[in-house]
């Protein structure tokens, strides 16, 4: 095993330590049981929603500390809408909840996407800044909609 600053060392040299995360610090979250996402028939064909919530918070599964942040979900629906009064009371379940704020995007674009069966869905979650970093986080379903081919 190598030292501390050679572990983890990559083939271009850049270190890939984990400074103390663990497994359970990357799954923290991704399975919990949140409030469940309440859908109404879709009237109308052919247009897309998009919901702000501008008051997202977390908790960081390592330091215990909040994240907050702003989430945004852009969708066309199919033959279902989201209720807004559950999507409220589901995002507000994560207050309490310890998830990295990169598997919370991913994890609520899985869980809108069971729910509503949309022709597309993005969410995306722009993080207030932690260390100086700001993040922002984007999932798309179809994961091809959207992206560049290369």
């Amino acid at each position: 095993m190598g030292s501390p600053s050679t572990r983890g060392t990559s083939s271009r040299g850049t270190s890939s330590r984990t400074t103390g995360y663990t497994a359970e610090h990357a799954r923290a979250g991704i399975d919990a049981r949140l409030p469940v996402l309440e859908t109404w028939p879709n009237q109308f064909p052919g247009y897309e929603i998009t919901i702000s919530f501008p008051e997202y918070t977390s908790i960081c599964p390592k330091t215990g500390l909040p994240d907050y942040g702003a989430v945004t979900i852009s969708y066309a629906p199919g033959k279902a809408c989201l209720e807004l009064k559950a999507l409220k009371m589901y995002l507000l379940a994560y207050r309490n909840l310890g998830i990295f704020y990169e598997n919370a995007v991913n994890r609520m674009l899985r869980d809108i996407v069971r729910a509503v069966r949309p022709k597309r869905c993005v969410v995306r979650g722009a993080f207030t800044p932690r260390g100086g970093l700001t993040t922002t986080v984007e999932s798309r379903w179809p994961p091809s909609v959207g992206r560049r081919r290369g």
